[in-house]
């Protein structure tokens, strides 16, 4: 263990490292980078075209998706909107906020309580990490996060009809190393080069900033599914320089649907003396409709919430039947919203502001839009925040500007980013000595002079950790390394100089070099919680076993795209015309709309269904509809022809 050799403290330097000139960047990338939002609860994907960000929509016309994953009996994987279809049948095998469990430990108090809330199951793997299961096969968090991306690539490149390699990545700003490598990690799964780790909140202020050439203070609050966020940036003319972050890791807007959720199963045991919490299916369909709920209490000031069939006793079925005012589900929620308020005070302290100094509030996040967090952020700041950005597009928007200031299509931005969470080593009784505090610019680049603790030491071992309190035990463990072979001396005399340098992502490289010998170690810091290279190797070898499954999946919902389209165009036809068209074979042809609409319908709600039966069915009606319509055309053309006829 090391120990700090106080008259050599001097030697320790502090050099944040910024590019060479006022713009970015130096290194410019080949093709489109898109910018990918991998949130707790939807997801969304970005590309710049010119100077305009643009959001992609998804092969089923939505502009957000959501990240749900999903396993069925027939080995297949649905992800997205699929997935979620089918939750209610098949709650043990969907997997949906597993964003919560990236980068995190299965000892973790966060993920013990995540185990009580969630229909499947949560494992400990070999490496002490949570990972999830799901028809007996073992995930990594980070794993599940790039079947999302993989969905997002997809939609990337359905869209601009080319592959699409790189990426700028979004995660909370309050993630640690671990997790912004377990998402660099999902990227490399399924073959994304995730080129920059981008803070969310540092995203939605790009977004908001990019046209404003103006010099101002802006708070970001980002309360999303999962996450909350706020950070202070300035913005002067192009350079977007974050003075401060705080948050939360486990505080969004499925805490606001648990605490729904709970408080339904509650009343329900009151009225019926039923407990509904171990019936997997009965919570997750009263989980879906909390969501549901929740949102609707956002626009409304009471909602309905009607489940017939939840159960059953020896008295027959039971039903759930119950409403809830506005006013009821913020009193629920009030706890989680008070969780929002320290954290802002805290990042206006670390940025040395006061709230009369910010000039616009941003609101960010599913969450954002609830009433009463609007209230509170305006209570806490003293003014209305800015509705100038969409709550659930700013950060994909954000990401793809950012991408292009790296592709160098975007060539007058500048963003200085912070890390969220000091760093720094253990030394002599398990004290926490900081290299690089809280909210230094990043990349960033720090050493400092130690020494051994005991006479004769030959070698120390270096222990990462990253956190804000005074001793290593209430800190996280991040990674660990040996400096060997320092040549035997009294304790105190070898000089070991240690240095931390921090990368643009928030990932960190740590070296050490005893001066005497010239010895050195280091270590790329992936965190305890990161994923092995064989890990990552096989997981992109599964997803490119799942690649033409996948492929023929976004096949079919395109063929039941168009398939839709043809049955509406035709119907309307068919009313247009109804005078003029023989009714036996009209009929023919609404049977045929019928069976092609069911047979879509299979489709939407994540059914596997023979691309070849579609087509059939797409075909004969695309031929018998017009067959019917160039028969009334021909009627029509006899009929003018014979009432123009001169008389003999």
């Amino acid at each position: 263990m090391l120990a700090a050799k106080n008259i050599l403290r001097k030697s320790a330097i502090a050099t944040p490292v910024r590019v060479a000139s006022r713009f970015q960047s130096t290194s410019k990338v080949q093709g489109s980078v898109i910018g990918i939002d991998l949130g707790t609860t939807n997801s969304a994907v970005a590309v710049m075209e010119g100077k305009i960000p643009k959001i992609i929509e998804n092969a089923e016309g939505a502009r957000t998706t959501p990240s749900v994953v999903a396993f069925t009996k027939d080995g297949e994987r649905l992800v997205g909107i699929p997935a979620k279809r089918q939750a209610v049948v098949n709650p043990e095998n969907t997997l949906f906020a597993t964003k919560r469990l990236i980068g995190r430990r299965f000892e973790d108090a966060e993920v013990q309580r995540d185990i009580k809330q969630v229909p499947y199951k949560i494992v400990k793997h070999s490496n002490g990490d949570a990972w999830v299961e799901a028809r007996g096969q073992t995930y990594s968090p980070a794993q599940i996060g790039g079947f999302v991306l993989n969905k997002m690539k997809e939609t990337a490149e359905a869209y601009l009809g080319k592959p699409a390699k790189n990426a700028v990545v979004t995660v909370p700003a309050y993630f640690n190393d671990s997790q912004r490598q377990a998402t660099k990690d999902a990227g490399q799964i399924v073959g994304l080069n995730v080129l920059r780790v981008v803070n969310e909140p540092t995203a939605a202020a790009l977004a908001y900033g990019l046209e404003k050439s103006d010099s101002k203070v802006v708070a970001v609050f980002d309360l999303g599914g999962g996450t909350f966020d706020i950070s202070i940036l300035d913005i002067d003319n192009g350079v977007f320089e974050v003075k401060s972050t705080n948050g939360d890791t486990h505080l969004g807007g499925e805490d606001f649907d648990i605490y729904l959720l709970r408080e339904i199963v509650s009343r329900f045991k009151s009225e019926s003396g039923i407990d509904l919490t171990n019936d997997r299916m009965a919570i997750q369909r009263i989980r879906e409709a909390a969501e549901k709920a929740k949102i609707e209490l956002s626009s409304t000031v009471s909602t309905e919430i009607n489940l017939p069939f939840i159960t059953a006793d020896a008295s027959g079925p039971k039903h759930i039947n119950m409403k809830f005012s506005r006013a009821q589900f913020e009193t629920l929620t009030e706890p989680l919203i008070k969780r929002t308020v320290d954290p802002v005070k805290k990042a206006l302290k670390d940025a040395n502001l006061s709230t009369s100094d910010v000039s616009d509030v941003l609101l960010v996040g599913g969450m954002s839009r609830m009433p009463k967090v609007v209230e509170t952020v305006k209570q806490l700041f003293g003014k209305e925040p800015s509705k100038a950005v969409n709550p659930d597009e700013a950060v994909a928007i954000g990401a793809a500007i950012q991408g292009a200031v790296l592709a160098g299509e975007v060539t007058d931005v500048l963003l200085l980013d912070v890390t969220p969470l000091s760093l720094g080593i253990e030394t002599l009784g398990g004290v926490f000595t900081r290299l690089i505090p809280r909210n230094t610019t990043i990349p960033t680049k720090k050493s400092q002079i130690f020494s051994t603790a005991a006479a004769g030491q030959t070698s120390v071992e270096i222990r990462v950790f990253q956190g804000e309190r005074e001793l290593v035990r209430d800190n996280k463990l991040i990674g660990n390394f040996t400096l060997s072979g320092i040549p035997p001396a009294p304790k105190g005399v070898p000089q070991i100089e240690v240095t931390f340098d921090l990368d643009a992502d928030g990932i960190i490289n740590v070296s050490a070099r005893d001066k005497a010998s010239n010895k050195d170690a280091s270590i790329t810091v992936a965190g305890s919680s990161g994923l092995s290279e064989a890990e990552i190797e096989q997981m992109v070898n599964d997803a490119e076993k799942y690649k033409s499954q996948d492929e023929a999946r976004r096949q079919s919902i395109e063929t039941a795209n168009k398939a839709d389209q043809l049955a509406n165009d035709t119907e309307s036809s068919l009313k247009e015309f109804e005078g003029k068209i023989d009714k036996a074979e009209a009929q023919k042809v609404q049977d045929m709309i019928t069976s092609l609409r069911e047979t879509v319908a299979r489709v939407q709600a994540g059914e596997e269904v023979s691309a070849d039966d579609l087509k059939t069915k797409t075909d004969e009606l695309q031929n018998s509809s017009m067959k019917l319509f160039e028969q009334m055309y021909k009627n029509d053309s006899s009929n003018n022809t014979q009432s123009g006829e001169p008389k003999q």
